[in-house]
C-alpha cells in the first residue's frame, strides 16, 4: 500500500490511458485539475482532501485513488464536457455504496421505497446547497441504469398470508380523509405549475418538503386504497423534484428522484404514470448526451403502458422517441416517430377517458416544440444541416406562437424562443437569431431555471464564435452578460 494521503495502491500499476486520454482533451494542466478537486472537496465538505499535480501526474501514471475522488473527477470532466463520464470511463475503480446513499439498483419493495424517499428527501432538505448533496451521488448509465429500471415490468406477488391477513388497526388520528386526500392531490398539481411557470428554482425546497411529510404519512398504517394514493402521491412529487432538480443543474440529485418515482408508482400500481416517469428520465439522458439509455427508457415506457396510457400520453412518449432517434443521427426513425406522436395526438380526448394532471403539459404546443427540436437536433448530428433547420422552423414557429398565449408554461416558452434563435443560427441568419435570443431573455429573468440561462448562453457564444463582426450579436453579447447573471444551482 502506498501510504500518499488520500490515495490507493501504486503496486503494478500501469498508466491510466484512459484517464489520460479525458485529460487531455480537457485542456486542463494538471494544476488546474488539481485544485478543482480540491474546491470540489471543500465544497462537499471532504476538507481531508488535499491534492498538487504530483498527485495528479500519479493518478495518469496509473494510482488509484481513493473516495470520493473518482466521484468528484467523474463530475468535474462530465461538466467538462457536457455528457456523463463515468468512474469506470476513467479507469477508476470506486467503492461499493448503499443503496440510500447512491445507486439505482434499489430493491422494489413498499417499505424499502418509503424508508429511502424519506432518508433521502430529509439529506436533501438538510444539505441543499451547491456541490454538497449532489457530490455523494454519481449518475447511473448504461446497462446500470437501464437493467435495473426493467424490474418495474415485473408483477409483484402478494403473499397468500398477506391477502388474507386482518387490516392493521390504525392510530387514532392517523386515518386520513378523502378530502385531506384529495387537498395533497391538488397541493402537488399546484407544485407542478409553478414550476412550468416560474422554473425549478423557485420551489423545490418546497416539493421536496411535501414529499418528506408524504413518506411519513406512508410510514403510518393506512387502508390498502389511501396507501396506494399516498403512493401515487409521493411518485408525482418525486418526480416533480427530480425535474426540478434536473432545471437548476443537479443532476445526480434528479436521477435519484426519478427512481425512487418509479418505485413508487409501482407501488401505487400506476402504470401510466410510471412511463411519465421513464419519459423524464429519458429526457435527462439526452440532455446528458446519452441518447442509446434514452431510447432504451422510453421503449420501457412505451411497453409498459402499452394497454394503459391515454393518447396523450402515447403522443408525449413517440415525442420523446423523436428526439432520441434525432441525438442519435438516426432521421428516418426520428421522423417516424414525429409523425406518430402527431397522429396519436390526433386521438387525444376522443375515448372521452379524464386525464391526470401529470400528462396536461403536453399540449399543441409542446408537441410541435419536442418535435421541432427533434428537427433541430437532427441538424446538429447531421453537420449543422440546413435542411433539417429548415423542417424545424415552421414547426417550431407555431410552438412560440402557442406558447406565447399561455401564461404557464414559461420556461417552455423561453427554450422554445431559445430554440428558434438556434435554427436562425443554423441557417446563418444571425440578426434573427438574435431578436428570438433578445425574446428569450425576457423570459429568462423571469424563469428560475439554469436550463434556460444555460441554453441562452451556450447559443449566444455560438453566435458570437461564429457571427461576431455582426452588430446586433456584439451588442447583445454584452446585453446578456449584464443582464443574466450567474444563478446558483440548489435552491
Amino acid at each position: 500500500m502506498s501510504g500518499s494521503g488520500a490515495d490507493g495502491t501504486n503496486a503494478g500499476k500501469r498508466p491510466n490511458e484512459q484517464l489520460s486520454s479525458w485529460f487531455l482533451r480537457s485542456g486542463w494542466s494538471k494544476g488546474e485539475l488539481a485544485r478543482q478537486v480540491n474546491r470540489r472537496a471543500r465544497q462537499m465538505g471532504a476538507h481531508h482532501i488535499s491534492t498538487d499535480t504530483s498527485r495528479v501526474r500519479r493518478w495518469l501514471d496509473g494510482e488509484q485513488p481513493r473516495e470520493p475522488i473518482p466521484r468528484i473527477l467523474s463530475e468535474l470532466f462530465s461538466e467538462r464536457f457536457g455528457s456523463v463520464v463515468t468512474v469506470e470511463d476513467l479507469g477508476l475503480r470506486t467503492v461499493h455504496q448503499s443503496p440510500s446513499v447512491s445507486g439505482v439498483d434499489l430493491p422494489w419493495a413498499g417499505d424499502q421505497t418509503v424508508t429511502l424517499l424519506s432518508e433521502f428527501s430529509r439529506s436533501d432538505l438538510m444539505l441543499a446547497r451547491r456541490g454538497f448533496l449532489g457530490s455523494s451521488l454519481s449518475i447511473a448509465a448504461g446497462s446500470a441504469l437501464v437493467e435495473p429500471m426493467q424490474r418495474w415490468l415485473v408483477p409483484v406477488p402478494v403473499p397468500e398470508a398477506a391477502q388474507q391477513e386482518p387490516p392493521v388497526p390504525l392510530r387514532r388520528g392517523a386515518r386520513l380523509s378523502k378530502p385531506e386526500l384529495d387537498l395533497l392531490e391538488a397541493t402537488t398539481a399546484m407544485f407542478r405549475q409553478w414550476d412550468a411557470q416560474c422554473g425549478g428554482g423557485l420551489r423545490r425546497k418546497a416539493v421536496v418538503g411535501q414529499l418528506h411529510e408524504v413518506t411519513d404519512l406512508l410510514q403510518e398504517p393506512q387502508p390498502p386504497a389511501t396507501r396506494r394514493r399516498l403512493f401515487r402521491t409521493a411518485a408525482e412529487l418525486a418526480e416533480l423534484a427530480g425535474w426540478m432538480s434536473y432545471d437548476v443543474g443537479l443532476q445526480p440529485t434528479a436521477q435519484k428522484y426519478f427512481v425512487l418515482a418509479l418505485h413508487a408508482s409501482k407501488e401505487a400500481g400506476d402504470k401510466p404514470l410510471g412511463s411519465y416517469i421513464l419519459s423524464s428520465m429519458s429526457r435527462q439522458m439526452i440532455h446528458l448526451g446519452r441518447p442509446d439509455d434514452a431510447l432504451e427508457l422510453v421503449h420501457l415506457a412505451q411497453y409498459g403502458s402499452r394497454d394503459c396510457a391515454t393518447a396523450r400520453t402515447q403522443a408525449m412518449l413517440y415525442a420523446v422517441e423523436a428526439r432520441a432517434y434525432a441525438n442519435m443521427g438516426q432521421p428516418s426513425k426520428c421522423r417516424r416517430a414525429v409523425r406518430m406522436a402527431e397522429e396519436t395526438f390526433a386521438d387525444v380526448g376522443l375515448d372521452g377517458e379524464p386525464e391526470p394532471d401529470w400528462i396536461r403539459f403536453f399540449s399543441e404546443a409542446e408537441l410541435h416544440g419536442e418535435n421541432s427540436h427533434s428537427y433541430r437536433d437532427l441538424a446538429y448530428v447531421a453537420g449543422r444541416s440546413p435542411t433539417y433547420a429548415s423542417l424545424a422552423e415552421p414547426v417550431m414557429k407555431r410552438a412560440v406562437e402557442l406558447f406565447g398565449q399561455d401564461d404557464v408554461h414559461q420556461r417552455s416558452y423561453a427554450l422554445n424562443l431559445v430554440g428558434m434563435a438556434t435554427v436562425h443560427l443554423l441557417k446563418k441568419e444571425p440578426e434573427q437569431a438574435t431578436a428570438f435570443a433578445d425574446r428569450a431573455l425576457t423570459v429568462a429573468k423571469r424563469v428560475r431555471s439554469e436550463r434556460v440561462n444555460t441554453r441562452l448562453r451556450k447559443t449566444v457564444d455560438t453566435a458570437a464564435r461564429d457571427f461576431g463582426d455582426v452588430a446586433e450579436v456584439a451588442r447583445f453579447t454584452d446585453h446578456l452578460t449584464a443582464q443574466l447573471q450567474e444563478t446558483a444551482e440548489a435552491v
